[in-house]
């Protein structure tokens, strides 16, 4: 059994879809050790406290540096035996010290096809650009905004009617078939 960390600062519904693929039985090999969040009051938390999982909430403004507060996340880490971190719309940038703790252990799913459309509103970009086709990435993480390695994407074509809702919608469901699918892959 591996033991992993979902990492979300929203909504969590990849952080859901993720979960409901492990009680389906379909990710046998993962056991989730926590939610980490850095938004006291993200809906992530709700979603996390229905499976009876332990949220770990670290602000950054409660710590005098930024290498207090990945101190505190790496302590909990270790404690848990977490091997691998996997992020669910999480909107901080990874530091050093957890980074270095968790080479090429940590991933990261963007809704683009990296490296188009790095940071936030990525779907808002897709849109305004004129693209005909947009998806999302699965990619490791590092120092960098959605820079890392590139494990696997998937496309979504942009209709000349589509909404940023209506779209992003779209990008969701596929993002919710494709992190599961990525983590049992490369979590053996």
């Amino acid at each position: 059994m591996t033991k992993i960390a979902i990492f979300a600062s929203g909504s969590g519904s990849n952080f859901e879809s993720i979960m409901s693929q492990i009680e389906a039985g379909n990710l046998p090999q993962i056991e989730v050790t926590a939610l980490y969040t850095d938004q006291v009051n993200a809906y992530c938390i709700e979603r996390a406290r229905k499976y009876q999982l332990d949220v770990h909430i670290n602000e950054l403004k409660n710590f005098d540096s930024k290498a207090d507060y990945e101190r505190k996340i790496i302590e909990w880490l270790t404690t848990e035996k977490v091997e691998w971190i996997i992020l669910a719309g999480y909107m901080k940038l990874i530091g050093e010290n957890i980074l270095n703790a968790y080479q090429k252990r940590i991933i990261n799913i963007h809704p683009s096809l990296l490296p188009k459309y790095r940071g936030k509103d990525a779907i808002g970009q897709a849109l305004n650009s004129g693209d005909n086709i947009t998806g999302t990435t699965v990619h490791f993480v590092d120092s960098g905004m959605d820079t890392g390695e590139i494990i696997e994407q998937r496309t979504c074509e942009i209709k000349p009617d589509d909404t940023k809702e209506r779209l992003e919608e779209r990008i969701k469901a596929i993002e919710h078939e494709l992190y599961p699918e990525v983590i049992s892959k490369i979590i053996q």
